[in-house]
């Protein structure tokens, strides 16, 4: 057996590192900023365990651009390095000093940990130098410069006072990082968080002073006058409120850190809190945004961080999807900062994530529905989407979640599942032992259908969300005991099916005449007619569409499916015992005057299913007030 070491020739790891160390040339300044981030930090935490006795003075840390030089330098006040550190840590690949430091101080909140972070500089440099002075007295200043091969140079340098400059001489295929706002907006992407504040050149504010009086004490009328001030342009808020205790927190404070994360937009209805500091790491806050009766994934929208450095904004792999409509921020120093999407659904921790943040947010609302019972149904029709996608696609929400969905019916009235079902069981109980749970889409289009089931002690729930058909089979799959049927589907003597027959009033032959008449003027429509023998207060003709043809055409427009369209099902409905069928058309003696007269009455279930537009409707209005006469 022969045994070796791997050589690695360092002439290769160049060109490697300028186009596979990152997905996005963009994300080297996220990874410079972060290390004068840690920089400083280190200093921090020098100073408060009294190792570093001198004055911490300004940490601001600066980013610099100049055009005209091609060159972008981050400046920190931070800890600094020796000649001896410089060799050690920049001129060794993945030999990190935040990972030597963490050793020492373990309790010292680092960003970086693998030292890959300073070469993404060379994705976008023709030449970089690093100018550095060390905290530690007595050391000077140096100059490390390299220009993309294994060869640098290191030389003394001038400089005076603590900390680092990378200046970044910028190369041709980078000339888009010379633009200013190219680089304000990286900043605010990748650095609004930050921890250390980060000014990027100086801005612009005005303000308004009265020319003419004193200050406080201007009379109306008084001329205005701009005043022009300059002012540090700091990029970042170092103290977001996801790292704040709660309880430090008004709800003014989460409604304004809302607004930073999505400007101008409507309040959210309420907030979660994470903070868990085992078996990992986390913090954030997730809102629950306004969404109204509507289901469009809002993606992109929840932020994730590593140590207030942004990663990504596509936490699919973290968030369940139903989550995906909420908005927020996830920060946790357990997922590294260069994050994949195959690490993240392998990873350990990520799994954890996720369950926890789907158990926080089903305690949440369950909470709230019991401790505030009357702010949770005010807010169901925006909460509601949330519950209703989280029960159909995660059994664990779906168990918690039992107990705190709500139906809607279309008086207005909120019910629990259960509490629903014991109120409707004594009338609504079919033959088969089942409880029929009738609904309604529409209260305007099928208000006739909804007036008909109401006239039999009927209640009738409101399914008017997009997600409903799909929530309503979820619901009867959990809930053997019940079955949904919508108002329009049957006959209303048929909604709930009893082992009572009506008798019909018409003989066998006076049934065939109306069916062969109604045969007639639907010749398209013939196999869809039925004959039933119904109360005479039911309509004369009822058109109906079948519940199982129904939902699954209604499934197959909202998944895009594309299995053959199922057609548009319905049926044509005779009442034998209405009078207006029964005496009035049988005992029309014009045959013209029978079809037309069953034609309206035709019409006139069309006109109750929101059928009739345009000509017809205006040759029925012609037909109604002939029949009226």
């Amino acid at each position: 057996m022969q045994t070796g070491t791997i050589s690695v020739q360092t002439e290769n790891i160049f060109p490697i590192i300028k186009k596979f160390l990152y997905s996005e040339q963009e994300i080297f300044l996220r990874e410079l900023v972060s290390n004068a981030i840690d920089a400083t930090t280190k200093l921090k935490t020098l100073a408060d365990k009294d190792v570093f006795k001198g004055e911490l003075g300004d940490l601001t840390i600066q980013i610099h651009l100049e055009k005209d030089k091609k060159t972008l330098t981050i400046s920190d006040h931070g800890i600094g390095m020796t000649a001896e550190e410089v060799e050690k840590y920049l001129n060794q690949v993945a030999f990190s000093s935040a990972e030597d430091f963490l050793k020492k101080y373990k309790d010292a909140d680092i960003i970086g940990h693998f030292g890959l972070g300073f070469y993404s500089a060379f994705m976008v440099a023709e030449k970089v130098e690093v100018i550095s002075k060390s905290y530690k007295k007595g050391q000077k200043a140096v100059i490390w410069t390299c220009s993309g091969s294994p060869e640098y140079t290191l030389d003394d340098h001038d400089r005076k006072e603590r900390g680092t400059d990378v200046v970044i001489h910028l190369s041709d295929d980078a000339k888009e990082f010379l633009d200013k706002h190219r680089i304000e907006a990286l900043l605010k992407k990748y650095c609004k968080f930050l921890p250390v504040e980060i000014q990027f050149g100086m801005k612009t504010e005005s303000r308004w002073e009265a020319s003419s009086a004193e200050a406080g004490r201007a009379e109306e009328g008084d001329a205005r006058k701009e005043i022009k001030e300059e002012k540090p342009n700091i990029i970042n808020n170092p103290n977001p409120a996801w790292q704040q205790k709660p309880s430090k927190l008004t709800d003014e404070d989460y409604k304004n850190f809302y607004q930073e994360l999505y400007p101008y937009s409507t309040a959210p209805l309420f907030w979660i809190h994470l903070n868990i500091d085992y078996p990992f790491n986390l913090t954030g806050i997730l809102y629950f945004p306004k969404v109204g009766n509507q289901f469009e994934l809002q993606k992109n929208k929840i932020q994730l961080y590593s140590n207030q450095v942004y990663v990504t904004d596509d936490v699919k792999e973290i968030v369940p999807e139903y989550l995906m409509l909420l908005h927020g921020v996830i920060d946790s120093p357990d997922i590294p900062l260069n994050v994949s999407r195959s690490y993240l659904q392998s990873d350990s921790n990520v799994r954890k994530i996720t369950s926890y943040i789907t158990k926080k947010v089903a305690d949440t609302l369950k909470d709230l529905f019991k401790k505030k019972k009357d702010d949770f149904i005010a807010k169901w029709n925006d909460i509601g989407v949330f519950v209703k996608y989280g029960m159909i696609s995660d059994e664990k929400f779906n168990e918690k979640a039992m107990k705190f969905a709500l139906l809607k019916n279309v008086a207005g009235d909120y019910f629990g599942l259960e509490e629903y079902v014991e109120k409707v069981k004594p009338v609504q109980t079919d033959k088969y032992d089942k409880v029929v749970l009738l609904y309604a889409q529409s209260k305007d289009a099928q208000a006739s259908y909804i007036k008909a089931a109401q006239d039999k002690s009927y209640d009738v729930l409101i399914m008017d969300h997009i997600l409903d058909n799909h929530w309503l089979q979820h619901l009867e799959y959990k809930m053997e005991k019940i079955t949904f049927v919508r108002v329009d589907s049957d006959s209303v003597d048929n909604l709930v099916q009893k082992d009572e027959k009506s008798e019909s009033v018409l003989s066998g032959k006076d049934q065939e005449k109306v069916k062969s008449l109604f045969e007639e003027i639907l010749t398209g429509e013939k196999n869809f007619i039925q004959l039933k023998a119904m109360s005479p207060e039911v309509h004369p003709v009822v058109i109906t569409r079948p519940e199982f043809m129904r939902r699954m055409k209604e499934m197959q427009a909202l998944q895009g499916m594309q299995f053959g369209d199922f057609p548009d099902s319905f049926n044509i409905v005779i009442n034998t015992n209405h009078p207006l069928i029964a005496d009035k058309l049988l005992n029309m003696r014009s045959p013209e005057k029978k079809q037309k007269f069953a034609k309206y009455l035709y019409d006139l279930a069309r006109l109750n299913q929101h059928m009739l537009k345009g000509d017809e409707m205006n040759a029925f209005i012609a037909e109604s007030i002939e029949f009226l006469k």
